[in-house]
């Protein structure tokens, strides 16, 4: 509740009944008005409540000012000390079997057959993005994967058909867990479109919906561009990681020891991913729930 005080500013004000010993109200009620820093009664925006609040907005920040902190040592630690130990032991040796084994061309094979197909046999491929960042960088290891995954999301939507009614009593007994699915093949073009890419980015295993999205009855059109740009952020992430291993592969190999320059730059990056992933698996999962309330057009 609030009033009006002398000087027509808007105070809050909360009252309290008090009772007597057997239960009656004989006594009245007491009103309890918020206290300016002086002690005063009446100014609004000040007092107890607003002091809370400003310490809880401050407390918010310092954790999340410690938790960017944390993530920024561990981030330099793995940078300084264990990346190097696992470079030298795992990465390196791997890594010089694969170009002395396989040209550039046939490693561009491998790429695009195992990304294309270990999602079709239930298998992850994100190794393989691995390798397409480390050997082909950021823009032809992206024009790479792109391609890789169109047929690697189109060949299960084309043989989850054949499992329809399976997939459809699997829908039918876990009818909470379907409902965002289902939600994804109502509507107009638009409106599938958007589902697909919230599924691509929320936690929501890749390999199944696959599978699971024919079942829903959405459309070829928007379940492909839906889902190329929902897997956006994963594709940059495994292209980024890749190419921070490859590194700190030649910075091990070449025996010298990163900069502080270089190492700032993959921390902060590190941090920025990290951080980016976090915030579009958060606000994916937000406006799933969201679009199941929403009104679908035809």
């Amino acid at each position: 509740m609030t009033y009006r005080s002398d000087d027509d500013n808007l105070v809050p004000e909360l009252r309290m009944r008090v009772d007597d010993d057997d239960g009656n109200n004989k006594i009245g009620y007491m009103r309890l008005r918020g206290l300016d820093d002086d002690g005063g009664v009446g100014k609004p925006g000040s007092g107890f409540f607003c002091w809370r609040w400003r310490w809880c907005v401050v407390w918010y920040w310092v954790k999340l000012a410690a938790l960017f902190a944390c993530l920024g040592g561990l981030g330099f630690v793995v940078l300084k000390w264990v990346g190097p130990y696992f470079m030298d032991k795992q990465i390196i040796p791997i890594i010089n079997w694969e170009t002395t084994t396989f040209s550039t061309p046939v490693l561009a094979l491998l790429v695009f057959f195992s990304v294309a197909f270990f999602p079709t046999l239930l298998l992850p491929s994100s190794p393989s993005m691995w390798v397409a960042g480390m050997t082909f960088g950021y823009g032809y290891g992206f024009l790479l994967i792109i391609v890789s995954i169109t047929a690697g999301i189109s060949l299960p939507f084309c043989i989850g058909s054949l499992f329809l009614h399976r997939i459809q009593g699997w829908f039918d007994k876990y009818p909470k867990q379907a409902s965002i699915l289902r939600a994804a093949g109502e509507g107009n073009w638009f409106h599938q479109f958007r589902s697909v890419a919230l599924i691509r980015i929320s936690p929501f295993p890749y390999i199944l919906y696959n599978y699971c999205a024919v079942a829903t009855h959405v459309k070829y059109g928007p379940y492909l561009m839906g889902s190329l740009v929902g897997m956006l952020p994963e594709i940059f992430v495994t292209l980024y990681t890749g190419a921070l291993i490859q590194t700190l592969a030649d910075a091990s190999q070449e025996e010298h020891h990163l900069s502080a320059s270089q190492i700032a730059f993959n921390v902060l990056g590190f941090c920025f991913t990290a951080a980016t992933t976090v915030f579009f698996t958060l606000y994916a999962k937000r406006r799933l729930k969201a679009l199941q309330d929403e009104p679908l057009l035809a």
